[in-house]
């Protein structure tokens, strides 16, 4: 089917332009993600907002900026008088979200194929050559810094800003879940899979074939599920909440 000539629409940039005014804040609101994402802040420690200046190298109103971020992104839990906690994995919650992401990604693929700009569609087949060139080699932390750009720009190809907020949330919680499942508890199986599904994905879009990104996006959101029976099944629970570690050896 020929690609539809793209409808008019404002340009959408992948990442909200700094200022100095918020660079701070946005810098520390991505230095905390990461650190959620790749459990160096482990799910379910508690901490305060100093600990998260010290670990991140920032001043305090950056990181209370950040914090009330990812608090109304329900990753940081803020408890009274127990200060902040990283919020834990709960692995039934996730899994329910996972179909709310499931109908929120049909939607952006979809518009990301509709409305694609050359400029777009050229940054995609870009890193469909990555994605094929780095198979059996690419790192965890080099694919999640690539899913997070394959992320903003299919949310900027498809035009709509207001998509930004709310699925960089679910993006994150996902992202420590594979992150979980890929270094914790199924480390020799490899991202080859994943790279498929993201691969197939971004080629979709580039070419414009609406059908085939949703049903790539499909395929990607039924292996994140299937993520879900592997870390139900007699996994260490303290991976998914410290506090029960230490519950455990006490």
């Amino acid at each position: 089917m020929p690609r539809r000539k793209p409808e008019p629409r404002p340009a959408v940039s992948p990442r909200r332009p700094r200022t100095p005014s918020t660079s701070l804040a946005e810098l520390a609101y991505e230095r905390l993600e990461e650190m959620i994402v790749t459990c160096t802040l482990a799910p379910g420690t508690f901490l305060a907002l100093q600990d998260l200046q010290e670990q991140t190298g920032l001043g305090r109103t950056p990181i209370h900026q950040a914090v009330n971020r990812l608090a109304a992104d329900t990753l940081i839990l803020v408890r009274p008088r127990h200060g902040l906690q990283i919020a834990p994995v709960d692995l039934a919650r996730e899994r329910t979200l996972l179909r709310l992401r499931r109908d929120m990604e049909r939607f952006v693929v979809r518009l990301a194929a509709e409305r694609s700009r050359a400029s777009e569609r050229n940054q995609l087949l870009h890193i469909a050559g990555r994605l094929r060139n780095r198979t059996g080699a690419m790192t965890l932390v080099e694919f999640n810094q690539l899913d997070r750009h394959i992320d903003d720009l299919l949310i900027a190809a498809a035009g709509e800003s207001f998509l930004e907020h709310t699925l960089q949330p679910l993006h994150t919680i996902f992202r420590r879940i594979g992150w979980i499942y890929h270094s914790r508890v199924r480390p020799e199986e490899g991202l080859d899979r994943t790279l498929d599904c993201h691969l197939a994905i971004v080629e979709a879009v580039a070419a414009g074939s609406i059908d085939a990104a949703v049903a790539a996006s499909d395929r990607l959101i039924d292996f994140s599920d299937s993520m879900f029976d592997v870390l139900g099944d007699g996994i260490d629970p303290a991976l998914f909440d410290c506090n029960l570690g230490l519950r455990a050896a006490g």
